[in-house]
């Protein structure tokens, strides 16, 4: 099922929330909205659901046009974050509410209930009690009501919001299955809402990151890390070593900075160099070297488990965080420390 929205546009009171959001999800895909609180991705969500209407813009699903088309007709399913479980029901009367809803035969809901049940992973579950699940049994639990149906198509809200991180982790890989299997076998498309980027990294086909209600850059997650379009993306993916820039030669590209000159080898996903151009340095483009390179002054070192983080200041005022590899010696806080820069990890965006 293909999902087409068209030029959305959503104000409340007059303030805008959506601002022209047009996005394509092909059949069986999983889209990741991705952007931090406010920036309208549940609004976004919520209006594909039919609970919010779009002041401007077109939905479609199929070449269906779904603008006007009242929530109950949809045909679509909805996981959040509470899970929204009835505590007297146990798991099967759970899963078969929607289907009672609908007047299936009692026999087929004992026959689809134990089938989705069995596609997350619940196979037996029928006869437990709510209260005696975890918090990722109960997430399940939820995802199966939502697929008993056969909805068109399903809508996540931050499903795994209520979890501990430890389980987060171990849900992320399951789900993403769970969605993979069923958009292959029941041609179900998701679009999934987060604010966490190793959520939606995990989980998602396509990642859209979105900013003050306009989409920053929709691409798959191994391409946006690689690629960040803007220094908005670069920041919420946690790459905040962001220099303003001034182009000195475009063949190759070489570009002056407040530590240093610099030859670069990526200029972003533009194919000249910007006119008003930042550049980024990845955390991981610094080496420590005996000397020359560029100079500055270890402020500050975090232990962080796979790596190190350091700290260093140059002698303007400019402070960037470098990560390094824990076998690495680094010197005593407020040495001076040398550093070469790999061009390979530096790229070029418009500010």
């Amino acid at each position: 099922m293909e999902l087409r929205i068209d030029g959305i546009e959503k104000a409340f009171d007059g303030e805008p929330v959506l601002r022209g959001v047009s996005l394509t999800v092909k059949s069986g895909e999983v889209l990741v909205l991705l952007g931090p609180s406010g920036c309208g991705k549940t609004t976004l969500l919520r209006i594909i659901a039919g609970l919010e209407k779009a002041d401007n813009g077109r939905l479609s699903l199929n070449n269906t046009p779904l603008t006007d088309q009242p929530v109950h007709k949809r045909n679509f399913g909805f996981v959040f974050q509470d899970y929204a479980l009835f505590p007297h029901k146990n798991v099967a009367q759970n899963v078969a509410f929607g289907l009672r809803m609908q007047k299936w035969e009692p026999q087929a809901i004992a026959v689809r209930v134990s089938e989705v049940l069995g596609i997350v992973g619940l196979d037996g579950f029928e006869e437990r009690a709510v209260h005696e699940l975890s918090g990722g049994e109960q997430q399940r639990v939820a995802l199966a009501r939502s697929l008993a149906p056969s909805p068109r198509l399903l809508l996540l809200d931050e499903p795994l919001g209520a979890l501990d991180r430890a389980l987060r982790e171990r849900l992320m890989l399951e789900l993403r299955a769970i969605l993979k299997k069923v958009g292959k076998t029941m041609g179900i498309t998701a679009v999934y809402v987060t604010h966490d980027q190793a959520e939606a990294f995990a989980i998602a086909d396509q990642v859209v990151v979105m900013n003050n209600g306009r989409v920053e850059q929709h691409a798959a997650p191994d391409a946006l890390y690689r690629q960040p379009r803007t220094p908005f993306v670069a920041r919420f993916l946690g790459m905040e070593n962001l220099l303003p820039a001034t182009i000195v030669s475009t063949n190759p590209t070489v570009v002056q900075t407040a530590i240093g000159q610099f030859d670069i080898r990526d200029v972003g996903a533009v194919r000249e160099p910007p006119l008003q151009p930042t550049l980024l340095i990845r955390p991981e483009a610094a080496r420590l070297i005996d000397d020359g390179g560029i100079e500055g002054v270890l402020q500050a070192v975090s232990f962080r488990g796979r790596y190190q983080q350091a700290i260093i200041r140059f002698g303007d005022g400019v402070v960037l965080k470098f990560e390094f590899e824990t076998a690495v010696s680094l010197p005593p806080i407020g040495n001076p420390v040398h550093l070469h820069l790999n061009p390979h990890a530096m790229q070029l965006m418009q500010t």
